[in-house]
Protein backbone atom coordinates (compact mmCIF):
# COMPACT_ATOMS: atom_id res chain seq x y z
CA UNK A 1 0.00 0.00 0.00
CA UNK A 2 0.96 3.74 -0.69
CA UNK A 3 0.03 7.33 1.26
CA UNK A 4 -1.13 9.22 -1.77
CA UNK A 5 -1.29 11.87 1.17
CA UNK A 6 -0.53 11.91 4.48
CA UNK A 7 -0.75 14.66 7.29
CA UNK A 8 1.01 13.62 10.88
CA UNK A 9 0.57 15.85 14.00
CA UNK A 10 -0.44 18.88 11.35
CA UNK A 11 -1.57 22.02 13.60
CA UNK A 12 -2.39 25.04 11.84
CA UNK A 13 -2.57 28.48 13.49
CA UNK A 14 -3.73 31.48 12.34
CA UNK A 15 -2.89 35.15 14.03
CA UNK A 16 -0.50 35.66 17.07
CA UNK A 17 2.70 36.46 16.27
CA UNK A 18 5.26 38.70 17.86
CA UNK A 19 3.35 41.98 17.13
CA UNK A 20 0.52 40.85 17.99
CA UNK A 21 -1.20 41.36 21.53
CA UNK A 22 -3.86 38.38 21.01
CA UNK A 23 -3.19 34.75 21.18
CA UNK A 24 -2.89 32.86 17.95
CA UNK A 25 -6.46 30.80 16.96
CA UNK A 26 -5.95 26.86 16.21
CA UNK A 27 -7.81 25.94 13.70
CA UNK A 28 -6.84 22.69 13.36
CA UNK A 29 -4.71 20.78 16.57
CA UNK A 30 -2.67 17.60 15.66
CA UNK A 31 -4.27 16.11 13.44
CA UNK A 32 -3.01 12.87 11.66
CA UNK A 33 -4.78 11.56 8.27
CA UNK A 34 -3.88 9.43 5.29
CA UNK A 35 -5.22 8.66 2.10
CA UNK A 36 -4.22 5.83 0.43
CA UNK A 37 -3.89 5.62 -3.40
CA UNK A 38 -4.36 1.40 -3.73
CA UNK A 39 -7.87 1.89 -1.89
CA UNK A 40 -9.49 4.70 -2.50
CA UNK A 41 -12.47 5.46 -0.01
CA UNK A 42 -14.85 7.65 0.67
CA UNK A 43 -13.71 9.72 4.07
CA UNK A 44 -15.97 12.40 5.70
CA UNK A 45 -14.72 15.18 7.79
CA UNK A 46 -17.94 16.49 10.22
CA UNK A 47 -18.23 18.60 12.87
CA UNK A 48 -20.40 22.15 13.08
CA UNK A 49 -19.15 25.16 12.17
CA UNK A 50 -15.74 26.61 13.27
CA UNK A 51 -14.83 22.69 14.06
CA UNK A 52 -11.86 23.44 11.68
CA UNK A 53 -12.80 20.94 8.69
CA UNK A 54 -12.68 23.36 6.09
CA UNK A 55 -9.26 24.39 7.06
CA UNK A 56 -8.02 20.87 6.74
CA UNK A 57 -9.73 20.87 3.56
CA UNK A 58 -7.26 24.00 2.15
CA UNK A 59 -4.57 21.61 3.70
CA UNK A 60 -5.09 19.01 1.76
CA UNK A 61 -5.43 21.54 -1.27
CA UNK A 62 -2.30 22.72 -0.59
CA UNK A 63 -3.74 26.43 -0.31
CA UNK A 64 -1.97 26.99 2.53
CA UNK A 65 0.69 25.16 4.65
CA UNK A 66 0.88 23.64 8.37
CA UNK A 67 2.54 25.58 10.98
CA UNK A 68 3.21 22.71 12.59
CA UNK A 69 3.79 19.05 11.41
CA UNK A 70 4.42 17.72 8.52
CA UNK A 71 2.59 16.83 5.03
CA UNK A 72 3.58 14.65 2.38
CA UNK A 73 2.20 14.14 -1.22
CA UNK A 74 3.49 10.49 -2.42
CA UNK A 75 6.11 10.55 0.22
CA UNK A 76 7.62 13.57 -0.59
CA UNK A 77 7.34 16.80 1.99
CA UNK A 78 5.49 19.24 0.58
CA UNK A 79 6.85 22.21 1.61
CA UNK A 80 9.72 21.29 -0.67
CA UNK A 81 8.24 19.83 -3.77
CA UNK A 82 9.77 20.61 -7.18
CA UNK A 83 7.55 22.89 -9.91
CA UNK A 84 6.92 19.12 -11.26
CA UNK A 85 5.88 17.60 -8.26
CA UNK A 86 3.48 20.94 -7.65
CA UNK A 87 1.90 20.66 -11.11
CA UNK A 88 1.03 17.14 -10.53
CA UNK A 89 -0.26 18.30 -7.31
CA UNK A 90 -2.49 20.47 -8.67
CA UNK A 91 -3.82 18.20 -11.36
CA UNK A 92 -4.60 15.30 -9.54
CA UNK A 93 -6.22 16.76 -6.26
CA UNK A 94 -9.51 18.57 -7.10
CA UNK A 95 -12.29 20.59 -5.50
CA UNK A 96 -16.17 20.98 -5.58
CA UNK A 97 -17.30 23.82 -3.48
CA UNK A 98 -20.01 24.35 -1.24
CA UNK A 99 -21.28 27.43 -4.02
CA UNK A 100 -22.34 26.13 -7.44
CA UNK A 101 -23.08 29.65 -8.64
CA UNK A 102 -19.93 30.96 -6.87
CA UNK A 103 -17.51 28.82 -8.76
CA UNK A 104 -18.81 30.17 -12.14
CA UNK A 105 -18.14 33.67 -14.09
CA UNK A 106 -21.52 34.43 -15.12
CA UNK A 107 -20.72 35.91 -18.47
CA UNK A 108 -19.10 32.73 -19.46
CA UNK A 109 -20.83 29.94 -20.71
CA UNK A 110 -21.27 26.85 -18.42
CA UNK A 111 -18.55 25.14 -21.27
CA UNK A 112 -16.35 27.42 -20.04
CA UNK A 113 -15.24 26.11 -16.68
CA UNK A 114 -15.38 22.42 -18.05
CA UNK A 115 -12.41 23.57 -21.34
CA UNK A 116 -10.47 25.51 -18.71
CA UNK A 117 -9.07 22.37 -16.89
CA UNK A 118 -8.21 20.27 -20.18
CA UNK A 119 -6.66 22.84 -22.20
CA UNK A 120 -4.67 23.88 -18.92
CA UNK A 121 -3.18 20.40 -18.16
CA UNK A 122 -3.45 19.50 -22.53
CA UNK A 123 -5.50 16.81 -22.02
CA UNK A 124 -6.95 16.46 -25.52
CA UNK A 125 -5.34 16.72 -28.84
CA UNK A 126 -8.01 17.97 -30.80
CA UNK A 127 -11.16 19.79 -30.63
CA UNK A 128 -13.32 16.26 -31.34
CA UNK A 129 -11.43 15.05 -28.53
CA UNK A 130 -12.07 17.56 -26.06
CA UNK A 131 -15.92 17.82 -27.08
CA UNK A 132 -15.85 13.82 -26.03
CA UNK A 133 -14.45 13.99 -22.93
CA UNK A 134 -16.62 16.56 -21.64
CA UNK A 135 -19.58 14.72 -23.28
CA UNK A 136 -18.74 11.52 -21.36
CA UNK A 137 -17.93 13.54 -18.21
CA UNK A 138 -21.27 15.31 -18.31
CA UNK A 139 -22.93 11.68 -18.91
CA UNK A 140 -21.01 10.27 -15.93
CA UNK A 141 -23.23 12.35 -13.47
CA UNK A 142 -26.03 12.64 -15.03
CA UNK A 143 -26.46 15.26 -17.49
CA UNK A 144 -27.24 15.64 -21.10
CA UNK A 145 -24.95 17.61 -23.33
CA UNK A 146 -27.52 19.26 -25.46
CA UNK A 147 -29.37 20.08 -22.49
CA UNK A 148 -26.14 21.63 -20.60
CA UNK A 149 -23.70 23.20 -23.15
CA UNK A 150 -24.07 26.15 -24.76
CA UNK A 151 -26.14 27.82 -21.69
CA UNK A 152 -25.03 30.32 -19.05
CA UNK A 153 -25.19 29.68 -15.42
CA UNK A 154 -28.23 31.29 -14.49
CA UNK A 155 -30.21 29.08 -16.65
CA UNK A 156 -29.18 26.07 -14.67
CA UNK A 157 -30.70 24.76 -11.67
CA UNK A 158 -28.58 24.65 -8.70
CA UNK A 159 -28.08 20.91 -8.83
CA UNK A 160 -27.28 20.95 -12.79
CA UNK A 161 -24.81 23.57 -11.91
CA UNK A 162 -22.94 21.77 -9.04
CA UNK A 163 -23.29 18.10 -10.72
CA UNK A 164 -21.19 20.43 -14.08
CA UNK A 165 -18.43 20.91 -11.43
CA UNK A 166 -18.23 17.45 -10.03
CA UNK A 167 -18.18 16.79 -13.71
CA UNK A 168 -15.37 19.35 -14.23
CA UNK A 169 -13.50 17.30 -11.56
CA UNK A 170 -13.67 13.91 -13.37
CA UNK A 171 -12.12 15.54 -16.55
CA UNK A 172 -8.91 16.10 -14.71
CA UNK A 173 -8.76 12.10 -13.82
CA UNK A 174 -7.93 13.09 -10.23
CA UNK A 175 -6.69 11.02 -7.37
CA UNK A 176 -8.49 12.88 -4.78
CA UNK A 177 -11.66 15.15 -4.46
CA UNK A 178 -12.06 17.90 -1.92
CA UNK A 179 -16.12 17.82 -1.39
CA UNK A 180 -16.79 20.95 1.04
CA UNK A 181 -20.40 20.81 1.95
CA UNK A 182 -21.12 19.80 -1.87
CA UNK A 183 -25.12 19.78 -1.48
CA UNK A 184 -25.74 22.64 1.22
CA UNK A 185 -27.00 24.91 -1.24
CA UNK A 186 -29.48 22.69 -3.32
CA UNK A 187 -32.74 21.42 -2.95
CA UNK A 188 -33.03 18.10 -1.04
CA UNK A 189 -34.48 16.54 -3.81
CA UNK A 190 -31.18 16.91 -5.60
CA UNK A 191 -29.08 15.90 -2.75
CA UNK A 192 -28.77 12.10 -3.59
CA UNK A 193 -28.37 12.50 -7.20
CA UNK A 194 -25.27 14.85 -6.35
CA UNK A 195 -24.18 12.15 -3.40
CA UNK A 196 -24.96 9.37 -6.21
CA UNK A 197 -22.50 10.72 -8.61
CA UNK A 198 -19.90 11.58 -6.22
CA UNK A 199 -19.94 7.93 -4.72
CA UNK A 200 -19.79 6.80 -8.78
CA UNK A 201 -16.49 8.34 -8.93
CA UNK A 202 -15.07 6.73 -6.22
CA UNK A 203 -16.79 3.30 -6.90
CA UNK A 204 -16.57 2.72 -10.64
CA UNK A 205 -13.35 4.93 -11.43
CA UNK A 206 -11.33 4.53 -7.99
CA UNK A 207 -11.19 8.11 -6.96
CA UNK A 208 -10.51 9.11 -3.24
CA UNK A 209 -12.99 11.68 -1.77
CA UNK A 210 -12.54 13.47 1.10
CA UNK A 211 -16.40 14.62 1.86
CA UNK A 212 -16.88 17.71 4.52
CA UNK A 213 -20.10 17.99 5.97
CA UNK A 214 -21.89 18.74 9.12
CA UNK A 215 -25.05 16.23 7.92
CA UNK A 216 -24.03 13.15 9.61
CA UNK A 217 -27.21 11.57 7.60
CA UNK A 218 -25.39 11.88 4.18
CA UNK A 219 -22.04 11.15 6.02
CA UNK A 220 -23.64 7.76 6.69
CA UNK A 221 -24.89 7.36 3.06
CA UNK A 222 -21.70 7.61 0.85
CA UNK A 223 -18.72 7.31 3.52
CA UNK A 224 -16.22 4.77 4.39
CA UNK A 225 -14.63 6.38 7.13
CA UNK A 226 -15.33 9.38 9.05
CA UNK A 227 -13.50 12.19 11.29
CA UNK A 228 -15.68 14.10 13.81
CA UNK A 229 -13.92 17.31 14.81
CA UNK A 230 -14.27 19.59 17.76
CA UNK A 231 -12.15 23.54 17.70
CA UNK A 232 -9.70 21.85 15.44
CA UNK A 233 -8.85 18.20 17.19
CA UNK A 234 -10.52 14.89 15.89
CA UNK A 235 -12.21 13.71 18.79
CA UNK A 236 -13.59 10.65 17.31
CA UNK A 237 -12.90 8.30 14.37
CA UNK A 238 -13.56 5.17 12.54
CA UNK A 239 -15.71 2.86 10.17
CA UNK A 240 -18.21 5.44 9.24
CA UNK A 241 -21.50 3.22 10.63
CA UNK A 242 -19.52 2.27 13.77
CA UNK A 243 -18.72 5.88 14.45
CA UNK A 244 -22.69 7.24 13.92
CA UNK A 245 -24.74 4.46 14.82
CA UNK A 246 -22.87 3.71 18.20
CA UNK A 247 -21.17 6.84 18.59
CA UNK A 248 -18.27 6.76 21.37
CA UNK A 249 -17.06 10.76 22.64
CA UNK A 250 -20.08 12.38 24.00
CA UNK A 251 -19.65 15.21 21.71
CA UNK A 252 -20.73 12.59 18.57
CA UNK A 253 -23.47 11.96 20.80
CA UNK A 254 -24.47 15.42 20.93
CA UNK A 255 -24.27 15.75 17.56
CA UNK A 256 -26.19 12.40 17.11
CA UNK A 257 -29.07 13.76 19.68
CA UNK A 258 -29.55 17.12 17.15
CA UNK A 259 -30.89 15.31 14.53
CA UNK A 260 -34.62 15.55 14.76
CA UNK A 261 -36.67 12.40 15.62
CA UNK A 262 -40.32 11.84 14.83
CA UNK A 263 -41.17 11.95 18.53
CA UNK A 264 -43.17 14.63 20.00
CA UNK A 265 -42.62 13.92 23.33
CA UNK A 266 -38.49 14.82 22.21
CA UNK A 267 -37.86 18.15 22.66
CA UNK A 268 -35.49 18.77 19.67
CA UNK A 269 -32.10 20.92 20.68
CA UNK A 270 -31.92 20.68 24.20
CA UNK A 271 -28.30 20.08 24.98
CA UNK A 272 -27.63 17.85 27.63
CA UNK A 273 -26.90 19.55 31.13
CA UNK A 274 -23.16 19.37 32.11
CA UNK A 275 -21.09 19.12 35.21
CA UNK A 276 -19.35 22.61 35.05
CA UNK A 277 -16.64 23.41 37.45
CA UNK A 278 -16.57 26.69 38.81
CA UNK A 279 -13.77 28.81 36.50
CA UNK A 280 -13.26 25.46 34.58
CA UNK A 281 -10.47 26.22 31.70
CA UNK A 282 -10.51 24.14 28.65
CA UNK A 283 -6.59 25.81 27.53
CA UNK A 284 -5.02 22.55 29.10
CA UNK A 285 -7.69 20.07 29.57
CA UNK A 286 -10.42 18.55 26.93
CA UNK A 287 -11.92 21.27 24.66
CA UNK A 288 -15.12 19.62 25.39
CA UNK A 289 -15.25 19.75 29.05
CA UNK A 290 -17.43 22.72 29.48
CA UNK A 291 -19.94 21.55 27.24
CA UNK A 292 -19.43 17.47 28.55
CA UNK A 293 -22.32 16.01 30.09
CA UNK A 294 -19.68 13.07 31.77
CA UNK A 295 -17.11 16.23 32.51
CA UNK A 296 -14.21 14.72 35.23
CA UNK A 297 -11.74 16.26 37.48
CA UNK A 298 -8.85 14.88 35.20
CA UNK A 299 -10.46 16.62 32.49
CA UNK A 300 -9.39 19.55 33.28
CA UNK A 301 -5.59 18.89 34.01
CA UNK A 302 -4.27 17.58 30.43
CA UNK A 303 -6.02 17.13 26.91
CA UNK A 304 -7.02 13.63 26.30
CA UNK A 305 -4.99 11.32 24.02
CA UNK A 306 -6.67 9.26 21.27
CA UNK A 307 -7.65 6.00 22.75
CA UNK A 308 -7.87 2.85 20.70
CA UNK A 309 -10.57 1.14 21.31
CA UNK A 310 -10.64 -1.47 18.47
CA UNK A 311 -9.40 -1.54 14.89
CA UNK A 312 -8.88 2.10 13.05
CA UNK A 313 -11.75 3.00 16.10
CA UNK A 314 -10.47 6.09 18.27
CA UNK A 315 -11.81 8.36 20.50
CA UNK A 316 -10.61 11.31 22.23
CA UNK A 317 -12.14 11.19 25.56
CA UNK A 318 -11.03 9.51 29.24
CA UNK A 319 -14.41 7.67 29.51
CA UNK A 320 -11.87 5.20 27.40
CA UNK A 321 -8.89 5.21 29.54
CA UNK A 322 -9.35 1.71 30.50
CA UNK A 323 -11.31 0.83 27.76
CA UNK A 324 -14.33 0.30 28.30
CA UNK A 325 -17.51 -0.17 26.30
CA UNK A 326 -21.04 1.99 26.36
CA UNK A 327 -24.18 0.96 26.16
CA UNK A 328 -25.64 1.26 22.47
CA UNK A 329 -28.42 3.24 21.38
CA UNK A 330 -30.48 0.91 19.36
CA UNK A 331 -32.98 3.63 18.05
CA UNK A 332 -30.20 5.03 16.26
CA UNK A 333 -30.06 2.97 12.98
CA UNK A 334 -33.85 3.40 12.77
CA UNK A 335 -33.60 7.28 12.72
CA UNK A 336 -30.73 6.80 10.29
CA UNK A 337 -33.16 4.33 7.97
CA UNK A 338 -36.07 7.05 8.09
CA UNK A 339 -33.62 10.20 7.10
CA UNK A 340 -32.38 7.91 4.76
CA UNK A 341 -35.91 6.80 3.16
CA UNK A 342 -36.68 10.53 3.07
CA UNK A 343 -33.52 10.52 0.45
CA UNK A 344 -34.80 8.35 -1.45
CA UNK A 345 -31.59 6.26 -1.10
Amino acid sequence: MSDFMRLEHVTRTFGGGALSTKPPIVAVDDVSLSINEDEPKITTIAGESGSGKTTLARLLMGTITPSFGSMYYRGKDFTKLSRKDSWNFKQEVQSIYQDPFGSYNPFYKVDHVLETPINRFKLATSRQAKNTMIEDALAMVGLQPGDTLGRFPHQLSGGQRQRVMVARALLIKPRLILADEPVSMVDASLRATILDSIRRLNREIGISVVYITHDLTTALQISDNILVMYRGSVVESGAVERVILEPKHPYTQLLIESIPQPDPDNKWGDEPPSARFEDFDTMFGCKFADRCPHVMEMCADEHPPQFHLEQHRQAQCYLYRDEADVMEDPDLATIFQDRRAELNV
